[in-house]
């Protein structure tokens, strides 16, 4: 018994010594795994619409003796109250891209918001051995405050939070907008894990920052057979400035021309004027100032050389299409449609970037591509390249077309101008029914109103969702639009019923407007689904985006179907 349990005593022990050797070879081999950091260069970027982008370089010299040592991962964060604005992380050198965990301790340390960096391939630290590599981070607007007309109040972090002093740290602060930097400073032996909030105060004209939040950049690129492009970019917006908006810029591609621009209901605006050369950056004027937490949609127009597309056969052709270059706002979502001549097929794409976010449309003669993206500013821009297989005989498809079309009707007037004629009938005069102009004006200016409504709730929301709007007020106010829209509704249904007796076009143009109303409602119903879908993990990322851009699609398509309704509606009282 007794040798039993001095075995089992002897056997605990010679366990624990081995424990205790390995966690000290382990310790020998941490401690090697060691660098410094030499510098860091820390810019905060204040964007056109608000949204700040933090920016840092940092350069590591390796000091393990040990010629294979390698460090795998890199820490680095801010004060924790910044990671609720955070949108966006991304880490990069000159040749590739990092993958990045957000929201992670910063070596256990309470009060920060921090971010891992693992590196593809390890980087190497021994003695010497330098790396440079940069970490940014995209922040909403909600840091930038007004103070009045043209000043603003940013709130930062300072300073990068690190888990090793630094030797050396430049910071600069400036507008993307303006060439001077706002303030530029540098810091000598920036310690560990540094906690430094910071508020700066400047001034800025409305050229240089406007508070709108861009939820949506729809871009349709048309490409006939001849080589001629024509892009739509359609806009959807929200003021969230302390005053009244009246224009906007926007950044076109490089050589855009003659651009013009129309608001969500077709009516024309200001012509687009260029500010800025460089960077091709236009101001659109809104026929009516856009009030504060209101949104809007609008469309800018505009023609590109033949220069985008090169001929590298004699029946293919290479398209080389610049995306999101010099753009210096923040764009929620974005997708641009690329409508091919009809007749092409695509062959081929030559950019990686593009990924697994495009989907191909097939009609019976023509196909298109659409790239979708999240999250879009300047840091996102890059070149994308479609080759497509085009027969110049295609161009004279639709003129065959129309002769075969006159040629059959032709034959069938002839086939009936040839058949006996039956005796006249005399036509009994009909009386000319009309409704009374103040009841289509009503029921216009109620739609509109309805439309306006709408917008404003979906605003409303989107505030809310992002803490902009206290939630007490946020019930109540969306209460009172919800009565508003409920006596809308009802207001509406009667004049519909009034117009629908009258008959003729006018009961034909409100079964229209009831039909598109059904696609949107069946649409928005989908919309709810597939969120829900994806929030239950039944969707991945990928189908989820193409799903919504599909419903985005329908949904603008018979928004548009409405204004040229209402449209018809309004020439009635002209």
């Amino acid at each position: 018994m007794k040798k039993a349990a001095l075995a089992f005593t002897t056997s605990i022990i010679a366990m624990m010594i081995v424990i205790s050797i390995s966690f000290n070879v382990k310790t020998v081999e941490a401690a090697n795994v060691d660098y410094s950091i030499e510098h860091v260069n820390h810019t905060v970027e204040v964007m056109y619409n608000g949204y700040v982008f933090i920016n840092d370089t940092i350069r590591i010299v390796g000091k393990a003796l040990d010629g294979t040592a390698t460090v795998e991962r890199f820490l680095i964060g801010f004060p924790y109250k910044y990671g609720f604005h955070v949108l966006r992380c991304m880490a990069y050198n000159a040749s590739d891209v990092f993958h990045v965990k957000s929201n992670v301790p910063l070596e256990n340390r309470m009060g920060f918001y921090a971010v891992e960096v693992n590196f593809p391939q390890p980087l190497d630290i021994s003695n010497g051995a330098t790396h440079v590599f940069t970490v940014g981070f995209l922040l909403s607007n909600n840091l930038l405050n007004a103070k009045d007309a043209n000043s603003f109040t940013l709130d930062f972090p300072e300073y990068p939070s690190l888990t090793k002093p630094a030797a050396n740290c430049s910071v600069s602060i400036f507008l993307s907008t303006r060439k001077e930097e706002l303030d530029t400073y540098f810091k000598e032996n920036l310690s560990a894990f540094s906690y430094s909030p910071r508020n700066i105060t400047f001034s800025a004209s409305d050229d240089e920052i406007r508070m709108v939040d861009v939820h949506e950049l729809k871009r349709e690129v048309r490409i006939n057979g001849l080589g001629e492009v024509e892009v739509s970019d359609t806009y959807y917006i929200t003021n969230t400035a302390q005053k009244e908006l009246s224009s906007i810029e926007v950044i076109l591609p490089p050589n855009a021309s003659d651009p013009t621009a129309q608001d969500q209901f077709g009516r024309r605006m200001g012509k687009p004027t260029q500010t800025d050369e460089k960077t091709n950056r236009y101001e659109i004027s809104f026929t009516l100032p856009l009030e504060t937490n209101r949104s809007a949609r609008f469309t800018v127009k505009y023609r590109l050389p033949g220069d985008y597309i090169m001929q590298g056969g004699a029946n293919n052709f290479a398209l080389t299409f610049p995306l999101f270059q010099h753009v210096n706002y923040y764009i929620e979502q974005s997708s641009v449609t690329f409508v091919l001549p009809e007749g092409a097929r695509v062959l081929s794409f030559e950019n990686s970037l593009i990924g697994d976010s495009y989907s191909i449309s097939r009609s019976v003669f023509q196909e298109s591509v659409t790239i979708n993206r999240q999250g879009i500013f300047s840091l996102n821009s890059f070149n994308v390249g479609i080759v497509y297989e085009y027969s110049p005989l295609w161009l004279s498809f639709r003129p065959t077309l129309w002769i075969w079309a006159l040629a059959i009707v032709g034959c069938a007037v002839a086939v009936v101008w040839k058949r006996p004629r039956a005796p006249a009938r005399v036509a009994v005069p009909r009386v000319a029914v009309r409704i009374r102009p103040e009841y289509i004006k009503s029921f216009i200016d109620a739609y509109e109103e309805k439309r306006k409504t709408i917008l404003e709730i979906e605003s409303l929301k989107i505030r809310a969702r992002k803490g902009k709007i206290p939630r007490r007020r946020y019930k109540v106010r969306r209460k009172t639009l919800e009565t508003r829209l409920g006596t809308l509704s009802r207001s509406l249904a009667e004049l519909k019923e009034k117009m629908r007796a009258v008959g003729g076009r006018y009961a034909d143009l409100m079964r229209q407007l009831e039909i598109v109303e059904t696609e949107i409602n069946e649409v928005e119903a989908n919309i709810k689904s597939i969120e829900a879908r994806h929030r239950r993990g039944e969707l991945s990322l990928g189908a989820y985006r193409k799903l919504l851009a599909d419903y985005q699609s329908r949904k603008e398509k018979a928004e548009t179907a409405i204004n040229g309704i209402l449209l018809r509606i309004r020439e009635e009282i002209r």
